[in-house]
């Protein structure tokens, strides 16, 4: 779980253009939508579309949404558990 927690953090430092935010400084626990980041609904939908090529999942509906982005390590545990590309 640890390497995918890493590999998230370079990815959305990445895709949401925070390279003056060292990915070392992403709190696992912190809230992702709402909280120090600032990230807004754009950058929500560039998280969704990373997750659904990179991961194979969709995350098609407002509720699982909120559930799955509530910090990093939910994001993390939701993709370990459904991945198909990670659990074949």
């Amino acid at each position: 779980m640890e390497q995918l927690i890493e590999e998230l953090k370079t990815k959305i430092v990445s895709i949401l253009d925070l390279a003056s935010l060292p990915s070392t400084h992403l709190d696992v626990d912190g809230p992702l939508i709402g909280g120090s980041l600032g990230l807004d609904s754009i950058d929500v939908l560039e998280m969704v579309i990373m997750i659904e090529k990179d991961y194979g999942l969709r995350i098609d509906n407002r509720e699982l949404g909120e559930k799955v982005f509530a910090s990093l390590s939910t994001l993390a545990a939701y993709i370990s558990e459904n991945s198909p590309r990670l659990n074949a």
